[in-house]
């Protein structure tokens, strides 16, 4: 299982980024796939899962401004957030869950296989 985060920087507040995750060693149609994040100092957040069905879930703080989606015959996931605010600051990691339900409550979780993650900033 490999899973490798790109797209992360700088934006300013208002602005938007997209971030991938290329995933190999299995197919991600097959599993709960999912975007969390951790800021310095901070507890890891759960940002957007997408299930195997393509049914969408985010966390209130993301609701209507990142959006998740899955390429399946690229094998990668994205995460377009847009609206950026500077507490959307962090490192952003891509996860398979292993958890049902497919939900942004677990996909943090440690024995979820991960990522090395891309870092945002907003200013």
């Amino acid at each position: 299982v490999q899973l490798v985060e790109s797209g992360g920087g700088s934006a300013q507040a208002g602005g938007s980024l997209t971030l991938a995750c290329e995933i190999s060693g299995f197919t991600d149609s097959r599993y709960c796939m999912g975007w969390f994040r951790q800021a310095p100092g901070k507890e890891r957040e759960g940002v957007a899962t997408i299930n195997i069905l393509g049914t969408p879930t985010y966390a209130e703080s993301v609701k209507g401004r990142f959006t998740i989606s899955k390429d399946v015959a690229k094998n990668t996931l994205y995460l377009q957030m847009s609206s950026l605010k500077p507490e959307d600051t962090a490192m952003y990691y891509c996860a398979r869950s292993v958890y049902i339900p497919c939900a942004v409550d677990t996909v943090a979780a440690e024995d979820n296989s991960r990522g090395r993650g891309t870092q945002v900033t907003v200013s």
